[in-house]
């Protein structure tokens, strides 16, 4: 086993050399992915119809590639999904992640034998980024758990297809399968509910040193742990020593892990999607995630407050400005061509380039004009519950524009596990906070346009249950924080 840890430590030291060689210069690296990028994609039907053969420089590919969405891109992705070769990228993709869009039915999300390699080495050098910066490495020794998708793929015209956590599951590295968790034959069972029970029973005698997952179901398979041992899952876990978690804000759900777990425990935040691994937190004292600039993908920015607008400036990344919020643009070793990923990002450095996810270009609350975004709700109710003993185990937000009666409002919906003695006080804490943060929204209340928040307490697993309503408990399925109209707000109001 030391020899596993010394291992650990020396590759740790290699990887962490590398990534300063190539943070240290952000311009030339991205502009070395963009030419690469150009130079294998010129003979494929997406490079042919925007003119790669012209492209030297990024005015060029602004000029001739337009920033799209999923479905934009969709007639090319149709022809990728029938079995066509060299349409978006070279050659056929070897896997398509398949995900449930919105407003696109599902999507098909292209994954090709140049960019899978690139997801496998972005979650190992985030924990041995870790590793170098902690001298903490005993975990390896112990067993690891990812809560992810199942494994089990399908195919379509000789195409493997899954979600990717299923995808990655089968990339695992061997000298990890020992140490990984749960079997395979639990991790492919599709009931989220009777796979997290499974994975109780598996794991509940285990050494078990790091877990990761969605804080949301990484908190429903810790309250069953401590339901069927009567212990703290940090009791039941001597060694639990790292939770790794991406997708969500970790803040509003740390008090409650802790207060699980029984002690603090290290944590690392990653910022995975289908489209590529963008960025993992890689200093423990330092806000926002390294932005992984030599990973197959170029990146584009355009600030939200202009997205919405014709023609907006499309930056790159030695033109970004700290703190100011911009939707994330990629090109990628997938082929996907100055594609919008939905999330928006603000930069917390730029030496090195850092950054954390404010939210979703289309998660938002504008229905009076007040343009509140996802980390403005997150850090409100993170502010109003400081040296509190309140805990929140879910919420989210949504406008109510016709109110029986009085002006419109703000309700926020929120399930907790310690309720506030006075939840009056406590909305009027979360509204303060919001106003600080947000002067569309402080303007509206001064003037009498909206007044302040109202909370609607949600009962003990509502959120599970609504998940499970519309389909999509467990895995990696999100809950939006923000909602600009009623949907998921009347939903909760009928369970």
């Amino acid at each position: 086993m030391r020899i596993k840890v010394l291992a650990a430590k020396l590759l740790a030291k290699k990887v962490n050399k590398e990534t300063q060689k190539w943070s240290s210069k952000p311009v030339e690296t991205q502009q070395k992915v963009l030419q690469s990028l150009i130079k294998q994609a010129t003979k494929t039907k997406f490079g042919k119809d925007h003119h790669f053969e012209k492209i030297k420089t990024f005015v060029d590919f602004a000029q001739y590639v337009p920033v799209r969405d999923y479905e934009e891109l969709r007639p090319y992705v149709d022809l990728v999904v029938q079995g066509k070769e060299d349409i978006l990228w070279k050659g056929k993709p070897i896997y398509f992640a398949k995900t449930s869009g919105t407003t696109s039915g599902a999507k098909y999300i292209p994954l090709t034998k140049e960019s899978i390699p690139f997801h496998i080495q972005a979650a190992r050098n985030a924990l041995l980024s870790y590793i170098h910066e902690t001298g903490n490495a005993d975990f390896v020794k112990g067993k690891m758990i990812f809560l992810q998708g199942s494994p089990i793929l399908e195919e379509k015209n000789g195409i493997k297809l899954g979600r990717l956590s299923g995808i990655v599951a089968h990339y695992v590295p061997n000298y990890l399968l020992k140490n990984r968790m749960p079997s395979w034959e639990t991790n492919c069972i599709e009931d989220w509910e009777t796979k997290v029970n499974a994975i109780v029973e598996e794991t509940i005698n285990e050494d078990m040193t790091v877990i990761s997952g969605i804080p949301a179901w990484v908190q429903m398979y810790f309250e069953k742990l401590q339901e069927k041992s009567g212990k703290k899952v940090g009791e039941l876990f001597k060694n639990f020593s790292l939770y790794v978690y991406g997708g969500v804000n970790f803040e509003p759900y740390r008090a409650k892990f802790e207060n699980l777990i029984g002690r603090k425990v290290d944590s690392v935040e990653l910022f995975p999607a289908s489209e590529g691994f963008f960025a993992y937190q890689d200093k423990q004292n330092e806000k926002g995630m390294l932005l992984l600039l030599n990973a197959g993908m170029f990146y584009e920015f355009i600030k939200t407050d202009e997205f919405f607008t014709e023609n907006p400036k499309r930056y790159t990344i030695g033109e970004v400005e700290l703190d100011v919020n911009y939707a994330l643009i990629i090109s990628t070793n997938a082929g996907l061509w100055g594609y919008n990923i939905g999330d928006t990002v603000q930069f917390t450095s730029l030496k090195p380039h850092r950054v954390i996810v404010s939210g979703r270009i289309k998660h938002f609350i504008s229905a009076f004009g007040e343009h509140v975004i996802g980390k403005e709700v997150e850090h409100a109710l993170k502010d109003a519950m400081e040296g509190s003993s309140i805990r929140v185990n879910e919420f989210t937000v949504a406008p109510q524009i016709a109110p029986e009666t009085g002006l419109p409002y703000h309700e926020w919906f929120i399930e907790f596990e310690n309720e506030p003695n006075n939840l009056e006080d406590f909305a009027l804490k979360i509204d303060e906070a919001m106003r600080k943060q947000n002067s569309y929204y402080d303007d509206l209340i001064v003037g009498k346009v909206l007044r302040t928040l109202v909370i609607t307490k949600v009962a003990h697993n509502g959120f599970q249950e609504y998940m499970k309503s519309i389909g999509k408990l467990g895995g990696q399925n999100k809950l939006p924080r923000l909602s600009n109209d009623r949907i998921i707000a009347d939903k909760l109001k009928s369970l």
